[in-house]
């Protein structure tokens, strides 16, 4: 019986979870990061929203320990709770990871277009007032179909190009700032926060567990771990990734103000931060390479993303939640090649819709890690651990009821519009007709069994 190969390092781990988490948030809302907080206010905000994030980490580097399963939150609710619990928890989890692929295909063509306006040509359709350009469209199916052929090779391959990736973007990132630095001045800082320095902060913190969400796809390949890894790598990697993560953000959040006043960022630039430093250093080059550096996260998100949704939609497959042919591993790649697939497909059909349709079903996205940071929090309370591990639950389960409810709340900013109800409402009906489609399977399997007896 073919298995899952086994060729994770700390590294790779490291690598699949940073490239999950850090996507473009950091190119695309700086400005509205700052206008919340103020320099100071929004550095201070991510440090703090990292440090919310560290016992929800070491919740699931704990599960991952006593439930070395590719399903992760399916897994660890399916212990504790009711099937259909356990079906939603993982019907949710793989909206938010395979959503993101689609959308990181059009981000590719949006930032390929800016870097070489020729691409903004030939426009399709438009979609909630958005052009669809054929240049860019595709570029995304290209990038979709040679990261599926990626994937599908095996996740060595996969491995390393979500290392490459992640430490080259890490390069670009470090370049621009420094270049940037020699034109800055600490005067650009002021005013250190939007509001009151309390209220600055807690605008930020708010937003870091959505922008900061993907820490947790490392437990999504606990199956492919090289023989000799050590269990509590697997904390080690999930909390370097929220560490390096909330840093990353600290840091670039740091150069942009140092860099230029930020009140003076055009909200309806779609680039905030490659505008803030080409008015510093006056010169295209650091534009240019701030856009590589997009694209480069871009293709490292893409593939991270890709990664985790088909591992879920195979450990699904295999216990009998979807279609049990996404369970099949390929003999001689050892990867879930149906899944990846699966992914592949669903991802070149989901980028005609566009990103003005994209976007409302990505909010929904957006609230299954809330969804799933909970299930795992409370199946982790239920095993009943030490009183350390019973708080570090319960702070889990608070801050993931006000995501929740940050959402749902109608007077809350950034609650759910009418859209997104639409998407949500479309998506747990398809969730509840498949999972009601499995248990009569079940129940046929289970009479067939009783009859051949």
């Amino acid at each position: 019986m073919a298995t899952l190969a086994r060729k994770l390092r700390l590294i790779d781990y490291f690598a699949l979870g940073f490239g999950v988490t850090v996507g473009t948030a950091w190119l695309v809302t700086m400005d509205d990061l700052l206008a919340r907080g103020g320099s100071v206010g929004a550095i201070l905000g991510f440090a703090a929203g990292g440090l919310m994030l560290l016992p929800i980490g070491y919740v699931y580097g704990q599960l991952v320990r006593e439930i070395p399963d590719a399903a992760a939150e399916v897994a660890y609710t399916a212990r504790f709770f009711s099937p259909g619990v356990s079906f939603a928890t993982g019907w949710m989890m793989f909206l938010s990871y395979f959503l993101t692929c689609p959308f990181e295909a059009l981000a590719a063509g949006r930032i390929a277009g800016y870097l070489f306006p020729s691409l903004n040509a030939f426009e399709l359709y438009r979609l909630g007032g958005r052009p669809v350009y054929l240049p860019q469209m595709v570029l995304g199916l290209t990038i979709t179909v040679l990261l599926t052929w990626l994937n599908w090779r095996g996740i060595e391959a996969s491995a390393r190009f979500l290392k490459g990736t992640t430490f080259l973007f890490l390069g670009f990132v470090l370049v621009f700032a420094l270049a940037g630095a020699k034109h800055g001045a600490l005067s650009n800082l002021s005013p250190l926060f939007s509001r009151a320095p309390l209220v600055s902060i807690f605008l930020v913190w708010q937003v870091v567990p959505w922008i900061m969400a993907g820490f947790e796809s490392v437990v999504k390949c606990v199956e492919e771990a090289t023989p000799d890894f050590r269990e509590r790598d697997y904390s080690v990697a999930i909390t370097l990734t929220i560490v390096v993560s909330a840093a990353f953000y600290c840091f670039v959040i740091a150069a942009v103000a140092y860099v230029a006043p930020w009140q003076t960022l055009n909200h309806n630039d779609p680039f905030p931060t490659a505008l803030a430093f080409e008015r510093a250093v006056h010169a295209r080059w650091i534009v240019d390479l701030i856009m590589a550096s997009a694209l480069v996260a871009v293709l490292k998100t893409f593939n991270g993303n890709m990664v985790a949704s088909s591992r879920l939609l195979f450990a699904m497959g295999r216990r009998n939640l979807l279609e049990r042919r996404m369970a099949y591993i390929h003999p001689v790649n050892q990867t879930p090649s149906t899944a990846v697939i699966a992914v592949g497909v669903a991802t070149i059909v989901a980028i005609f819709l566009g990103e003005a349709l994209l976007i409302p079903i990505l909010e929904v996205g957006a609230i299954a890690a809330a969804v799933a940071w909970m299930s795992a929090c409370a199946s982790y309370y239920r095993m009943k651990p030490a009183w350390g591990g019973r708080a570090a639950a319960l702070m889990g389960l608070l801050v993931t009821s006000l995501m929740v409810l940050a959402k749902l709340v109608p007077f809350v900013p950034g609650h759910f519009t009418v859209y997104e109800w639409i998407a949500l409402g479309v998506w747990a009906s398809l969730g509840g007709l498949i999972s009601r489609s499995r248990s009569q399977t079940k129940i046929v399997t289970r009479a067939v069994e009783v009859a051949d007896a």
